[in-house]
């Protein structure tokens, strides 16, 4: 039974470059379909489409920051933002071959239902010998939404 704190740093995500091609391939998705919201007489759903393909483009130029991430005996730290074992469910701990460990925690609040917390400079099972005294385990998948994102580089 591991007491105290595990600490370690990690990027947000694993990030993967986007050729041009990528931006003008988006670009030209969304610019069809606000043409096409228009043509149905629906321009909020074209303005829509237009702001969430640009903020979309920004958020993939963009470097991921380096996070720091603490286990101790109150709770889960993700840069210096607490969240403690009371508000959380259970955890889960992926170390699949083909891709990098992560920990999965299910959360107790509504808009916050899952964390994704990428695991590096620290072995797999001491982050799970050390939540086990603290939350249930449970067998738990990446949410659909990460794998979304991940699938497309963010």
């Amino acid at each position: 039974m591991t007491q105290g704190r595990i600490h370690w740093k990690a990027f947000e995500y694993e990030h993967k470059e986007k050729s041009p091609d990528w931006f003008w391939a988006l670009g030209i998705i969304a610019v069809a379909v606000a043409v096409t919201a228009i043509i149905l007489n629906n321009v909020l759903l074209a303005i829509l489409v237009l702001v969430g393909a640009f903020t979309l483009a920004l958020y993939a130029a963009k470097k991921p920051d380096e996070a720091s991430f603490e286990l101790n005996d109150r709770g889960v730290v993700i840069n210096k933002r607490m969240y403690p074992y009371q508000t959380l469910e259970s955890f889960c701990v992926l170390d699949e071959e083909d891709e990098s460990p992560k920990l999965l925690i299910k959360s107790k609040k509504i808009l916050m239902p899952h964390i994704v917390i990428p695991i590096s400079n620290v072995h797999p099972t001491e982050v799970h010998s050390h939540l086990i005294t603290y939350l249930e385990e449970e067998e738990q998948d990446e949410p659909f939404s990460h794998k979304i994102m991940e699938y497309l580089g963010f």
